[in-house]
């Protein structure tokens, strides 16, 4: 099995530090979509990471997608209750968690344009989504040392990527 994708994504380093938790051996290969070379688009037509290729050469993609097969095929360290209310607000976080990261990554992308075609509407958006959704993040953890309930799961992994990440790319941000 092989992940492929970028050291900078958070998507990417969800899924590796699920990888690491489930104790699943893969090969990581280094790409990235925004390379004129990238062979990304040609196991995901999507042309994003992750991109994870099975044994078989089954592609997939989407951290969540990948998270979640990955959890299902080794039964250690379960990242994931079994489907009730508990999965639910384990998948509620990991959608908060990818939704700062999906901000956060436009809202770097357009800051690289030219400052003439940046969007300042378009900016003060993204920004309002990042600190919308971190202010959620620690109303939501409190003094609790996870995210849900007294155990470790998807849900604290998907938070501490979107948090990382922020403090990757907008360590203003606090």
């Amino acid at each position: 099995m092989k992940l492929i994708g970028s050291l900078t994504s958070p998507y990417v380093r969800k899924v590796r530090i699920v990888l690491a938790e489930k104790k699943i051996e893969y090969e990581f290969v280094l790409d990235s979509p925004w390379s004129p070379e990238s062979t990304v688009p040609n196991v995901n037509p999507l042309g994003k990471i992750p991109v994870l290729v099975l044994d078989d050469e089954t592609a997939l993609f989407d951290s969540r997608v990948i998270s979640e097969y990955l959890d299902s095929v080794a039964p250690n360290n379960k990242l994931m209750p079994a489907p009730n209310r508990e999965r639910t607000e384990v998948k509620r976080w990991e959608a908060l968690a990818d939704g700062v990261c999906d901000a956060a990554a436009l809202l770097f992308l357009e800051k690289k344009r030219p400052a003439k075609q940046q969007s300042a509407d378009w900016i003060s958006r993204q920004e309002n989504k990042i600190i919308n959704g971190v202010d959620y993040m620690a109303k939501e953890l409190g003094e609790n040392a996870c995210c849900i309930g007294m155990h470790f799961s998807l849900a604290d992994i998907a938070a501490v990527c979107a948090l990382g990440y922020l403090a990757f790319r907008f360590p203003e941000i606090d």
